[in-house]
């Protein structure tokens, strides 16, 4: 990857803006914190399925819900990260 010499900020990728005082939001983009939320709940489903009784299953009609709803919100995280990472915010420096 190229490097502005003059700030030290990455210039290439898609989010570029072309000017030489921008960076990135990294972990402060929403989606960020978005996405670890769903995922932290995502993985309490998933360890929750694993105590999952006969009669709570039974109850679903037999489909293991906690399993699929913690899968798909697991997912759904990673989706979000993916996106975070590939298409960064890029955010101006303050010029005083």
């Amino acid at each position: 990857m190229a490097d502005d010499t003059t700030t030290g900020n990455d210039t290439t990728g898609g989010a570029s803006t072309g000017t030489t005082g921008a960076r990135k939001a990294g972990a402060f983009d929403i989606r960020n914190f978005i996405g670890m939320l769903i995922g932290i709940f995502g993985v309490v489903l998933l360890l929750a399925s694993i105590f999952d009784s006969e009669a709570d299953i039974a109850k679903a009609d037999g489909v293991r819900v906690n399993l699929w709803a913690g899968a798909g919100m697991v997912l759904t995280a990673l989706v979000f990260f993916a996106w975070a990472r590939l298409r960064p915010v890029v955010v101006p420096e303050d010029t005083p």
